[in-house]
């Protein structure tokens, strides 16, 4: 599973790396980010809970 956002839909609520901090950060752009290649084996409820969350479906977690 890998984790993506969307920037151009992002709107740097922060609320994705406060879900799942071992996928997403907030990066120097003032957006969120995806910090690793494929969601940590031991983070996919957490990642899929930070899409869901996303309040403007920026965050996609592919399969």
């Amino acid at each position: 599973m890998t984790p993506k956002v969307d920037k151009d839909t992002c709107i740097a609520c922060g609320l994705c790396p406060s879900i799942c901090p071992e996928c997403f950060q907030m990066e120097d752009d003032g957006k969120a980010g995806a910090v690793v290649d494929e969601v940590p084996e031991g983070c996919v409820d957490e990642a899929k809970e930070a899409e869901e969350s996303c309040p403007v479906d920026a965050i996609a977690i592919e399969e």
